[in-house]
């Protein structure tokens, strides 16, 4: 499918048929999303495609029971994992090891990178440096809390979502990207820790004719959006 034709025709779908979504079809959806931009690579995200079948019913349950979840194919939980920028940290000093990396890429994943993501119980001396050199010179304020880190992982993992739908569009089946869960329950049910923030759960199907869409998609005047400065 082409690119813009996946975009224009991507719905939420509310209701599915029974019809499988063939494995391939979910792992080739699934590389698309870890393809998508993340901060600093670090790829503080997760992806749980929930297949047995007691834990699937659980994740329904969890999402409310809604029409979306009950009769989807397939239900994929994305998560921001912002703890995983530690060992991921790691990780891109060993690729950059491996592709003979030039030097000037090492500080900022030796120094910058555990200055604002760890070190934590000196938020508020992070907040003082940053926001201080601010005064004098463009700046970056953050991250400098726990708070910013989890914005930053759910932004990223957001990314993630819309690569992983636009790929099943292309594929030619449908998704629904839900927020109407309890989120204890699912990150209970998946093991999560007390850090990790479920930013979603996204059904997979084929759409119901009858009601599988509820109605034109609406978008309002792009006038009130789009603005050339």
């Amino acid at each position: 499918m082409d690119f813009y034709e996946a975009v224009r025709t991507r719905r939420s779908i509310r209701s599915y048929t029974e019809k499988p979504v063939p494995k391939e079809a979910i792992d080739r959806a699934l590389s698309a999303a870890l393809l998508a931009p993340n901060s600093s690579n670090l790829q503080t995200w997760g992806f749980y495609w929930v297949k047995t079948p007691e834990k699937k019913k659980k994740l329904v349950e969890a999402c409310l029971s809604q029409r979306a979840a009950r009769t989807a194919q397939e239900l994929i939980v994305v998560t921001a994992e912002p703890k995983r920028w530690k060992q991921n940290r790691a990780r891109m000093i060993e690729e950059l090891d491996r592709a003979q990396a030039p030097k000037f890429m090492y500080p900022y994943y030796q120094k910058l990178i555990p200055f604002t993501y760890g070190f934590q119980f000196l938020a508020p001396l992070k907040w003082l440096i940053l926001n201080g050199v601010g005064l004098f010179r463009p700046m970056t304020r953050r991250p400098w809390s726990f708070r910013d880190r989890e914005e930053i992982s759910i932004k990223s993992a957001a990314l993630a979502c819309e690569n992983f739908m636009l790929a099943i569009a292309a594929e030619g089946f449908g998704t629904c990207p839900m927020e109407g869960f309890d989120e204890c329950r699912v990150k209970g049910l998946l093991g999560l820790g007390f850090s990790d923030r479920v930013v979603m759960v996204i059904s997979v199907g084929e759409p119901e004719a009858s009601n599988g869409i509820w109605g034109a998609q609406i978008r309002f005047d792009s006038k009130n959006f789009i603005q050339e400065c």
